[in-house]
């Protein structure tokens, strides 16, 4: 069968372009390779273009933004998801504008698709309160339960992303010393984390259990499934939505809804802010590319708010009261004149 532009191109761009030009991540790759494969279905399903059959002529900015109205209106989906879909597109046909001059005006009209505004979703995060409520709730008496410790202790301990958690093997650890843990983040960026004493021990109680220190275990999954596979992104969050709903039966105010893999992340940087510790070094720790991202963690923090606005002389505003508020006596007679009459 004879290939289309559009397959060579779209071939072309996730298989050489992004992984080796641009080094990006498998994980990115995929995220990518699902929004062209929905694109797809689309088209077939409401434009009648077969994907052996599609050109890059049969895409046009009307074609992407009917397609963007679909996913919100056919699929259900956000603002968010939309906008991310869109993403991909935009770097998908900047990446053609090289490759097919020809077709310039009409790459240009896709790129000036903009996205749609939305609300900034509210942040989920535990205070230290109920983080180790939530911690408290796995039974270390069985086998799956100290693997559960120890995995949201280590998601909340090293502020891991859970594809960051999911990755780990053994020889991402350093036990000379204080021990570290080596995460390899968005862009295949690597970064270096110290884990406390107590997470320590849990995890070194874990790795002797599984045998994970052996060498020959150097390589496997920290975390596996039964079939001794990596847990996958799906399998941790259920892990983690088991146990907030239990931690929910206990102090339902303490455990909102909404907690989440990121959640633990979002976390340990609230904590670590409310700890006074530097945006510089919290950026560092969470692997951030600029403080600019790191910034928003100071902007949620309710505490540091109220800890700023006690620096401000209480006396601006004053609590103000009559005379006859002030005086006791007065007071308490005119509450003994309104019993008699």
């Amino acid at each position: 069968m004879k290939s289309t532009d559009f397959s060579k191109h779209l071939s072309d761009y996730l298989t050489q372009y992004l992984p080796i030009e641009c080094g990006v991540s498998p994980n990115t790759i995929k995220t990518y390779s699902i929004t062209f494969a929905i694109l797809l279905r689309y088209l077939k399903a409401e434009e009648g273009i077969s994907p052996d059959k599609l050109s890059l002529k049969d895409i046009t900015k009307v074609r992407i933004i009917a397609f963007l109205d679909w996913l919100q209106i056919e699929r259900n989906c956000g603002i968010s998801t939309r906008n991310a879909r869109l993403a991909t597109l935009h770097s998908f046909f900047k990446y053609i504008q090289y490759r097919d001059m020809k077709g310039m005006k009409v790459w240009q009209e896709i790129l000036s698709i903009r996205f749609k505004k939305c609300a900034s979703p509210e942040m989920a995060f535990l205070t230290t309160d109920a983080m180790k409520l939530l911690l408290m709730q796995p039974d270390i008496s069985t086998r799956s339960g100290r693997r559960d410790l120890t995995l949201l202790g280590l998601l909340y301990d090293s502020a891991a992303r859970v594809q960051e958690l999911a990755d780990l093997t053994p020889s991402d650890f350093r036990f000379e010393g204080y021990t570290t843990v080596r995460l390899k983040g968005k862009g295949n960026k690597s970064r270096i984390v110290p884990l406390s004493e107590n997470q320590v021990k849990n995890l070194t109680r874990y790795m002797q259990e599984h045998h994970l220190f052996e060498p020959h275990a150097n390589v496997y999954p920290l975390f596996s499934n039964p079939r001794n596979c990596k847990l996958s992104r799906a399998a941790i969050l259920g892990i983690i939505k088991k146990y907030t709903a239990r931690a929910r039966l206990i102090n339902p105010a303490a455990i909102p809804e909404g907690i989440g893999c990121h959640s633990f992340r979002h976390s340990k940087a609230m904590h670590m802010l409310e700890a006074d510790i530097n945006l510089v070094y919290i950026r560092d720790f969470l692997g951030h590319s600029s403080t600019t991202t790191t910034e928003v963690y100071a902007r949620a923090s309710a505490q540091k708010k109220m800890e700023a606005l006690k620096k401000i002389n209480p006396s601006i505003v004053t609590d103000r009261k009559t005379t006859w508020q002030k005086d006791g006596e007065l007071l308490n007679w005119l509450k003994e004149l309104q019993q008699k009459y």
